[in-house]
């Protein structure tokens, strides 16, 4: 899969650096694989949901969580945000 923009990884990375190996784990994950439908995706990612046609993945042991676009047609996925999940929480992330 192609993720875009690297540059929301490299911030959370300096914000969370105790999430540093977690993000770059997934990141490595996601653009090695190719997945055609979400029961694909859910098969490698056990914790992530469908919320309000996004994907909400657990990253770092549910520390963070990386929201993202994924057009499986298209091979891409788009990163909104990383969040801890307090921030997560807070619900502002779905406006």
């Amino acid at each position: 899969m192609h993720v875009v923009p690297y540059e929301r990884i490299r911030e959370a990375k300096a914000q969370h650096p105790e999430a540093e190996t977690a993000l770059d784990g997934w990141y490595r994950v996601i653009k090695a694989n190719q997945f055609d439908n979400f029961a694909q995706l859910k098969a490698l990612f056990r914790s992530v949901d469908r919320v309000n046609g996004q994907y909400v993945f657990n990253i770092g042991g549910n520390k963070l969580r990386l929201i993202a676009q994924i057009l499986f047609d298209r091979k891409k996925v788009f990163i909104k945000t990383i969040l801890t999940h307090k921030e997560y929480d807070k619900n502002q992330w779905k406006e």
